[in-house]
């Protein structure tokens, strides 16, 4: 780091004074460094550095090369549009560590092309490419994917290919990332199909006041829903009714999030990074709620966190931006005085740990730009925070004594600013609150199935009568009410071309609505255009999979949903299986940090700081 740090300061006084390397007289005719020149400039900037002549040049004769290289990297792309991309290599396969790779390449050629020839040179079997945080598709070309001449490129390995070898055929298969990443979104999706519980028809932005992350939880279903379901919802476990499509957006996106952040926990950051840009991915799919929750500020953090661990920090541009969203994310949703946070939470120090480490990748980005004093300026805000965070060891003793669990004690302590008695009083509370929510939904779950038996017994099929009391949010009457119109507009069919009114499709179309969705949302509400129209209103004009078809009320009481394909079934619960065992059943896991890491990059940016003078 410290030689990036003086290349930096080096790069920006050579901007200043309007010195250019790569001409003469500082490299000659053959590429060669101007030896006087390149002397003298470096006896003229050492001094202020307080470093030795020898080392200042040997770094000047470092930008040199690389102005030189990047010159003629251009005359070439220009002459025969073969250009030079500069390769962030894992580290362990680099030949020197202290040397930059280059890759010439044409730019209208498949990515896959040039993973094969970055896998045949450095020996990597499995690897992606990462161009400014995003993932390069395999089958499409550089330059339709932004890679310019001189874009720098990440590549991560998916695997190991020596230390696979020794892995059985089982293993292997599971240790591939790409396998891991098409699993996880496999499970996700399938749980983000679940879930016919929730209705969806209240607007996103009715929860900003109170909401200030978006969380998801597990719930084991019901009679009527056997499959466990994921459910979004607020910090405190409240479901959020939100349209159907950016909900499972959502679960899509959350879920890569946690495989992501299970894989941190590990120290597998090359598969996390992966997880965690699909789940950026997501993200930006938008829903309106993000902008005032602090789930994409958290992603932005966990993504920079792993170019720090994979030192994969040359990536500057894209560090800094993510930081800034994160920063301008947290603004929005805390409060410039987290006034908001105390507001919905009564205090904020459990978030500090998200700040600091905000301040400490801000504090080590600015030293690998050369900018000492914006460095010194953050890393002294993480001092701060880190004194406050810092836990007593007796008092997390003492609590756990008491039966809480570790991660418990660390939340309520920072809770409650160390307060000891404070802490335990917080810590019950909040264990009340959880119990307080499961028991609720738990009476919310039998009242469903007791409505399903009941509907049932009038002699609807268990699953219309589920689809019904999904409309309803559990109201067996109304259930019943829109059971009778369906049947009503089915035996109108024979009446009426579709069984529609026209003159009701017609309305809903001329206020800008679908055919098709029009068409179900009147067969839906028993033709009654102003309970159709407010169907279409609150998802957004695209009915959800679940509602798409009416109920079918022919059917008798027994009949059961035709039976899946047994091989199917049996995967798609071990996918859901496997997915769920990284989904942190702790609202607040995401804030659990012991600090660990934090404080080693402290010490290692203190040590370096300590070292360095102003150009």
């Amino acid at each position: 780091m410290a030689d990036q740090n003086l290349k930096a300061k080096l790069k920006q006084r050579l901007k200043q004074e309007k010195i250019q390397l790569w001409i003469p007289p500082y490299t000659e005719d053959d590429n060669q460094p101007g030896t006087k020149h390149m002397q003298d400039l470096a006896e003229q900037i050492a001094p202020p550095l307080c470093l030795g002549v020898q080392e200042v040049g040997s770094a000047l004769e470092g930008i040199r090369l690389q102005a030189v290289n990047r010159w003629r990297g251009n005359q070439t792309f220009r002459e025969t549009s073969v250009a030079s991309v500069e390769l962030l290599l894992p580290r362990d396969s680099k030949k020197d560590p202290k040397t930059k790779n280059y890759l010439e390449t044409r730019l209208d050629v498949l990515v896959q092309e040039v993973v094969d020839r970055i896998g045949e040179e450095y020996g990597l079997k499995f690897i992606k490419l990462i161009l400014n945080g995003k993932t390069l598709s395999a089958d499409q070309r550089l330059d339709m994917q932004g890679v310019r001449n001189h874009s720098k490129v990440m590549v991560l390995k998916v695997s190991d290919a020596e230390w696979k070898q020794q892995q059985s055929e089982e293993e292997e298969k599971n240790q591939s990332q790409s396998e891991s990443l098409q699993r996880t979104e496999k499970g996700f999706q399938i749980l983000s199909e679940r879930g016919a519980h929730t209705q969806t028809h209240t607007h996103t932005h009715s929860h900003s006041q109170t909401c200030k992350r978006v969380c998801v939880f597990v719930s084991d279903g019901s009679e009527d829903t056997l499959s466990p379901f994921l459910e979004i919802a607020d910090q405190r476990g409240n479901p959020l009714n939100i349209p159907h499509q950016e909900k499972k957006a959502l679960i899509l996106a959350m879920g890569f999030h946690e495989k992501g952040r299970a894989l941190m926990k590990k120290k597998q950051f090359d598969n996390a990074l992966c997880h965690l840009l699909q789940a950026d991915q997501q993200f930006r799919c938008g829903s309106e709620l993000l902008s005032s929750v602090d789930n994409f500020a958290v992603l932005q953090l966990d993504i920079v966190w792993c170019y720090r661990a994979l030192e994969a920090l040359s990536c500057l541009e894209d560090g800094k931006l993510r930081l800034q969203r994160a920063e301008d994310c947290f603004l929005r949703c805390y409060g410039e005085q987290q006034q908001r946070l105390r507001m919905i939470k009564g205090n904020s120090g459990r978030e500090e740990v998200l700040f600091l480490r905000l301040y400490l990748l801000q504090s080590l980005l600015s030293y690998l730009e050369g900018n000492d004093a914006q460095a010194r300026q953050q890393l002294s805000k993480v001092e701060v925070l880190s004194g406050r965070l810092s836990l007593d060891s007796e008092k997390m003793s003492q609590l756990v004594s008491l039966g809480f669990t570790d991660r418990e004690a660390r939340l309520g302590l920072r809770a409650t600013q160390g307060d000891l008695q404070e802490a335990v009083t917080h810590i019950t509370n909040q264990r009340q609150e959880r119990e307080d929510l499961q028991q609720r939904e738990r009476q919310k779950r039998r009242r469903r199935s007791e409505g399903v038996s009941t509907l049932t017994e009038l002699g609807f099929s268990r699953r219309d009568a589920s689809r019904a009391l999904q409309l309803t949010d559990g109201d067996v009457d109304a259930a019943y009410q829109i059971l009778l119109d369906s049947k009503a507009a089915e035996n109108n069919n024979n009446n009426t071309e579709g069984g529609l009114s026209p003159e009701g499709v017609d309305q809903l179309l001329y206020m800008g609505f679908e055919r098709s969705a029009s068409e179900t949302a009147l067969a839906m509400t028993g033709g009654d255009v102003q309970a159709a129209t407010q169907l279409l209103l609150d998802n957004q004009g695209v009915l959800p999979p679940e509602v798409l078809s009416p109920p079918s009320t022919s059917s008798s009481p027994s009949e059961e949903e035709e039976p899946s394909n047994s091989s199917s079934s049996t995967a798609d619960s071990e996918l859901v299986s496997e997915v769920l065992q990284d989904l942190s059943r702790h609202e607040e896991d995401y804030l659990d940090l012991t600090l660990e890491e934090e404080n080693e990059l402290i010490q290692t940016m203190k040590r370096y700081l300590s070292c360095t003078h102003t150009v």
